[in-house]
């Protein structure tokens, strides 16, 4: 069953916008939190659950690229350009989401509208063609960022990628991270640095304090320069959610209802989504030689165009 993804809006820098310096991503309460000093990578899993009570608990710096052009407009319709989506959907709501993502080296190429993305999203379907969501992850962008692997958020408030460049990630890193919402409409996006919970944003969306969750490996391919994207296989793991009527959270399982993509799509487009544990342990990137073997999981989503806040 295919599970329908939004398409984000971005810009090429010095091209369609510009990048400006902000202060800190969080919009809520998150003044109450220390600035987050530049530091090194995790060395232990964490300790306990994210929140502005845990200890050591800091707020990150972003560096905001304006969005400005929306790629729905720009993608091809033939593959290998447009749109990949390696992962799963829940198909009822949670109240947040938590897992380990890997870092890769991916085929990006500079000046293009490509982009590799590992994330997480909560999500909601507003009717009328908008939707209201935030993701958080890492990327690695054809517009920004000379080729480096970023921290980034995205959501519906702001309508901006935002790239936090203190923390300077390399190939081979795993990093822990959670969306959640605590009940009260402000969704925050957490990575875990320096053995420490570090605030990305925390957002007041629309979408109640229930949402629809995604586990994404993301791909697009510039569909003015089609290409085959090169992306290294990607580990996510240890993925959990957050049940919608609070309690603790449970690995994401069989027994959760869960939506995947059409695996044929992703043998087109030379990807391949390996399921190590339905659906909380699994790996997603280039096939062996470039065709998937049969039975992969996966799909190719059809981006809904972003409406204009």
């Amino acid at each position: 069953m295919k599970f329908r993804v939004v398409a984000r809006w971005c810009a090429l820098a010095g091209l369609v916008s510009g990048l400006a310096m902000a202060g800190p991503a969080a919009s809520h309460r998150s003044g109450r939190l220390p600035v987050c000093e530049p530091a090194n990578a995790s060395t232990k899993a964490p300790t306990g659950p994210p929140s502005r009570n845990a200890p050591g608990a800091c707020r990150a710096s972003a560096r905001v690229l304006e969005s400005g052009v929306r790629l729905d407009q720009i993608r091809g319709r033939s593959t290998p350009s447009g749109y990949h989506h390696l992962g799963a959907g829940t198909g009822g709501e949670w109240s947040g989401v938590t897992g380990r993502i890997e870092v890769v080296d991916s085929g990006v190429r500079r000046n293009t509208y490509d982009f590799v993305a590992g994330r997480f999203m909560v999500k909601r379907d507003m009717g009328g063609g908008s939707i209201a969501w935030l993701e958080a992850g890492w990327a690695e962008t054809g517009w920004a960022g000379q080729g480096r692997q970023h921290i980034y958020t995205f959501n519906t408030n702001t309508q901006a990628w935002q790239f936090y460049d203190q923390y300077r990630l390399k190939p081979g890193d795993r990093l822990w991270l959670d969306v959640h919402t605590d009940g009260d409409n402000v969704w925050q996006a957490w990575l875990w640095w320096d053995n420490r919970w570090n605030l990305l944003t925390a957002q007041q969306l629309p979408i109640g304090s229930s949402a629809y969750v995604e586990q994404y490996v993301e791909v697009h391919v510039d569909s003015g320069r089609p290409a085959q994207l090169r992306v290294p296989p990607v580990t996510v793991d240890n993925v959990q959610l957050r049940p919608a009527g609070g309690g603790p959270g449970q690995f994401w399982r069989e027994d959760v209802a869960t939506l995947t993509g059409d695996p044929a799509q992703q043998r087109a487009g030379g990807f391949c989504l390996d399921w190590i544990t339905h659906y909380d342990t699994w790996t997603a990137g280039d096939c062996p030689g470039g065709v998937a073997p049969g039975g992969a999981g996966g799909g190719t989503g059809r981006p809904l165009r972003r409406p204009r806040s």
